[in-house]
């Protein structure tokens, strides 16, 4: 997806990753990144390809405050 594009081309990533694949292995590579989102949440390793919880509480977790947060930091990396 788009963040991997990003880190393919050496940008730095913030990511909204839900957590139904492992985010050891999916996460972007090579590149300062963060990842927002829930990653203990009851769907976690369900590899589900649209959310088995009702509202969507690993993401909807997720404030802009947050994604700001993490934007500062891997432009600090």
């Amino acid at each position: 997806g788009p963040a991997h594009l990003a880190a393919a081309v050496g940008a730095p990533v913030v990511s909204l990753f839900a957590p139904v694949v492992p985010a050891e292995r999916w996460r972007p590579w090579g590149v300062p990144y963060v990842l927002l989102g829930d990653q203990d949440a009851p769907c976690a390793g369900s590899r589900a390809r649209t959310c088995p919880v009702p509202g969507h509480p690993c993401l909807e977790s997720v404030t802009a405050h947050d994604v700001r947060a993490a934007v500062e930091k891997v432009m600090q990396a």
